[in-house]
């Protein structure tokens, strides 16, 4: 009987195994139609050769005005210690919490030929040293742009009210 059952399972396996061949050719087959039905497809129906459409990138219109207008400025209530009046809008080259350090800058401008002026804010105590004052915000941006090849943290000064 066990020989029985074994040669019954051995057949069962057989068969089962047989019958799971993948059908290759049958794929074959479709593959082949399918390719054949989109080129008889492509051959009616041609498609229209697209014409090239030339874009032009829009670059964005910069005036002086905007970069002018996008320059960030402080603005603080400073009283002058040291120098001139200053004007609405001034450069500042350092700040700094010990008078001493401000007016060692203010030397060192004044003798790269600046009428430096030291500011003093009362709110935080700090020493603002100014190398030039002036009335627009456009000329204070384009004296900062000068200052900063050798000062690199010169900042725009608004003078509070």
């Amino acid at each position: 009987m066990k020989k029985q059952a074994l040669l019954a399972t051995a057949l069962v396996a057989a068969l089962a195994l047989g019958s799971c061949k993948s059908k290759e050719s049958a794929y074959k087959k479709a593959y082949e139609k399918a390719k054949s039905e989109q080129q008889t497809a492509i051959e009616q129906n041609p498609v229209q050769q697209a014409t090239p459409v030339e874009v032009t990138p829009v670059t964005p219109v910069r005036t002086a005005e905007t970069e002018v207008a996008n320059v960030p400025v402080r603005t603080e209530n400073v009283q002058v210690v040291s120098g001139a009046a200053i004007k609405t809008y001034s450069v500042v080259c350092g700040s700094f919490g010990v008078k001493a350090n401000a007016e060692k800058l203010q030397q060192t401008l004044s003798g790269a030929g600046y009428a430096a002026i030291i500011a003093q804010n009362p709110a935080t105590s700090m020493y603002r040293v100014i190398a030039t004052t002036h009335d627009t915000k456009s000329d204070a941006v384009q004296s900062r742009d000068v200052l900063r090849g050798t000062y690199s943290d010169a900042w725009i000064l608004m003078k509070g009210q």
